[in-house]
C-alpha cells in the first residue's frame, strides 16, 4: 500500500490528503459531539432534535454540511456550527502540510539525511510513521474539544487509541525503532537512528529475557487496573482491601470487558515475546508499553501528590489515560518531553482561548495535546539534540530530580491550600460581622 501511495504524483497525494483531512474532521466532530459523556444532537449524527426538522443528505458532507446546518441556530444557539466547520477545514489544510514536514522535507530525520537522495530512500518509512501519527492526531483533536466542553476525557477515546498504538508498534516495529542502513550519494554509508524512538538500553539482551516479559506484563496489568475504580482502602488490612476492590469492580457493568482486555493483552504480549530473542516486534511492543507507563505514570503521580496536598481532585484521570495513550504512540522520551513542554503550550492555548471565548477555566488535556504536537514537529531538536544527550549525562539523577520536583510541588500546593483556607476563613468572618 505504501509503495502504491508513493508512486502517485505529489500533487495527487496532497489532494487526497486534503480530502482525508475533511473526512478526519468529520470523524473528529462525530467523536466530539456523540462519544463524549453527555452526547448532544449537534450535527448530522444521532437522533434529530424535534425542533430541528428532518435530516438532509447535504448535512453529512464535510464543511458544506455545516453551512446547511445553520438552519438549526434557533435550536443549538448562535454560531454553533462555526467550530466544527473550522475543525474540518483545519485538518484539510494541516494534513498536506504535515506530510511535507514528515516525508517531503524530512524534518523529523537528522539533518544529514535531508538531501533528496537520502529522503527518497526513507520515503516509505516516514510515510508509515506519518500515517501512524495521523491516528494520534485525530484522537488528540477529539480529546481536546471534549475536554474544553466537559472538562473530562472519555475512555472511549484513550483506551482504543492505546490498544491501536500497541498493536501497530508490535506489527511494524520501525514506527518506534527506525534504525536503517543508509547509503549516501558520495558512496559512504552508515547506520542512522532516524527519529530516536528507542529505549535507552535497547541493545541490552535482558529486554528479551524474562525480565522484559515481567516488565511488559506488569505495565499492562497496571494500565488495566487504572481503568478500574483504582480505589484501594487499606484501613482494614490487605485482605479486606482486595475484597472491597473486587466487590466494587464487579458492581461496574464494564468489568467483564475490562477483564477480557486484560487477558487478551497478556496473551498478545506472551505471543510477541515467544517469537524469540532479538525479534524487533518485541522491542517495538515493549517500547510502546514503557511509553505508556512513563507518560501515564508521570501524570498519575502528580495527580496523587496534588490531590493529597489540596485535599481535592487536582487533575482528572482522563489526563492520565490521555498521556498514557500519547506515550504508547511516541515512546517514553517523547511523552516526557511533551509533559515538560505543556506549561509553555499552556501559554499559547490560554492566549487563543482568551481571544475566542474570554476568561474561562481551562482543562489540562489541551495543553498536553499541543505540547505533544510541538514535541513531534521539533523532534530532532527537542528530543534528539536536547533530551537524549541530557539523559546520557544525567541518567542516574533523572529519577531523583523528578521525585525532588514532585515533593517540592506537593509542599507548595500544601501551603497554597493553607493560605487559601485562611483567606476564606477571614473572608467568612468579615461577612458575618457585616
Amino acid at each position: 500500500m505504501i509503495d502504491a501511495w508513493i508512486s502517485l504524483p505529489i500533487a495527487v497525494r496532497y489532494g487526497l490528503l486534503a480530502v482525508l483531512g475533511l473526512l478526519m474532521g468529520a470523524v473528529a466532530n462525530h467523536l466530539i459531539y456523540r462519544r463524549c459523556y453527555f452526547p448532544r444532537p449537534i450535527g448530522p449524527w444521532g437522533p434529530a432534535d424535534e425542533k430541528a426538522g428532518p435530516k438532509r443528505w447535504m448535512d453529512y458532507v464535510p464543511v458544506l454540511g455545516w453551512l446547511a446546518l445553520r438552519r438549526q441556530v434557533s435550536v443549538h444557539g448562535k454560531g454553533f456550527w462555526i467550530r466544527p466547520l473550522l475543525i474540518e477545514v483545519a485538518l484539510a489544510v494541516s494534513l498536506p502540510l504535515l506530510y511535507d514536514w514528515y516525508v517531503v522535507s524530512g524534518m523529523l530525520v537528522p539533518e544529514e539525511l535531508r538531501a533528496p537522495a537520502s529522503l527518497a530512500r526513507l520515503e516509505a518509512l516516514m510515510s508509515g510513521i506519518y500515517a501512524f501519527h495521523l491516528i494520534l492526531l485525530l484522537l488528540m483533536v477529539a480529546a481536546t474539544f471534549i475536554d474544553f466542553d466537559e472538562y473530562t476525557i472519555p475512555d472511549i477515546l484513550t483506551v482504543p487509541g492505546t490498544i491501536i498504538a500497541l498493536v501497530c508498534a508490535a506489527i511494524w516495529w520501525e514506527l518506534f525503532i527506525p534504525v536503517v542502513y543508509v547509503s549516501f550519494p558520495d558512496g559512504t554509508s552508515k547506520t542512522v537512528d532516524l527519529t530516536w524512538f528507542t529505549l535507552p538500553y535497547a541493545p541490552d539482551p535482558s529486554w528479551w529475557s524474562a525480565r522484559g516479559l515481567r516488565v511488559a506484563m506488569g505495565i499492562w496489568t497496571m494500565w488495566c487496573f487504572a481503568l478500574s475504580n483504582r480505589r484501594v482502602i487499606l484501613r482494614h488490612g490487605w485482605l479486606k482491601a482486595v475484597a472491597y476492590f473486587m466487590a466494587s469492580l464487579v458492581r461496574r457493568s464494564a468489568w467483564k470487558r475490562l477483564l477480557g482486555i486484560w487477558v487478551a493483552g497478556l496473551i498478545g504480549i506472551s505471543y510477541v515475546y515467544s517469537l524469540g530473542p532479538g525479534n524487533r516486534h518485541w522491542l517495538g511492543l515493549l517500547n510502546s508499553l514503557i511509553g505508556l507507563a512513563v507518560g501515564g505514570g508521570i501524570v498519575w503521580l502528580i495527580r496523587i501528590v496534588g490531590s493529597l496536598s489540596l485535599r481535592k481532585e487536582a487533575m482528572g484521570f482522563g489526563d492520565v489515560t490521555l498521556m498514557a495513550m500519547i506515550g504508547a504512540f511516541i515512546g517514553w522520551q517523547g511523552a516526557t518531553m511533551a509533559f515538560f513542554l505543556s506549561p509553555f503550550a499552556a501559554l499559547l492555548v490560554v492566549l487563543v482561548h482568551l481571544v475566542l471565548v474570554g476568561n474561562k477555566p481551562l482543562p489540562f488535556g489541551p495543553y498536553l495535546c499541543v505540547a505533544t504536537l510541538l514535541t513531534i514537529l521539533a523532534w530532532p531538536i527537542m528530543v534528539g539534540e536536547w533530551f537524549i544527550p541530557t539523559l546520557g549525562v544525567m541518567a542516574s539523577l533523572l529519577i531523583w530530580l523528578f521525585l525532588a520536583l514532585l515533593g517540592m510541588m506537593g509542599v507548595m500546593l500544601f501551603f497554597y491550600r493553607l493560605i487559601g483556607d485562611a483567606l476564606y476563613a477571614r473572608h467568612t468572618q468579615q461577612s458575618e460581622h457585616e
